[in-house]
């Protein structure tokens, strides 16, 4: 999952969106942690869980933004973050339901955990121009 999100954060550009979904503990914060990774975030991530949404320099100057979705319960709450998605790579844990209209450019990753042998099993989409997301990931995905 660190590859992915190293190739993610490598294709990622400003006014791009990742909603990334999955049961408790199925490594959301572990790839979005790679994703900022490959984006250039300097410094830790970390899960924003109370504080709904952090922002991360990265080293050309673009926000990163990372939103826990969880303890939302409508879209519109997004809103009050006030955040500047057309200018920043954001993603968005626990996106299902909670991203529609925020880009046209988004990769939505659903991750399924298996417990018996803690692998993960990851689904893709991309919308915009992640059309081909799997052309532009080759192998990672």
């Amino acid at each position: 999952m660190h590859k992915l999100g190293l190739q993610l954060g490598a294709i990622l550009q400003p006014g791009d969106l990742v909603s990334l979904n999955g049961v408790l503990g199925a490594g959301k914060t572990t790839l979005t942690k790679a994703i900022g990774e490959g984006v250039g975030v300097q410094g830790s991530i970390s899960s924003p869980t109370f504080l709904i949404a952090r922002t991360h320099p990265t080293s050309s100057g673009t926000n990163f933004v990372h939103i826990d979705a969880y303890r939302l319960s409508e879209p519109r709450e997004l809103d009050d973050l006030d955040i500047d998605y057309p200018n920043s790579i954001s993603v968005i844990e626990w996106g299902k339901g909670f991203t529609d209209g925020l880009s046209e450019s988004m990769l939505e990753i659903q991750i399924e955990r298996f417990l018996e042998s803690e692998e993960r099993k990851l689904s893709i989409s991309g919308f915009g121009r992640f059309s081909n997301v799997s052309e532009m990931l080759g192998d990672a995905s």
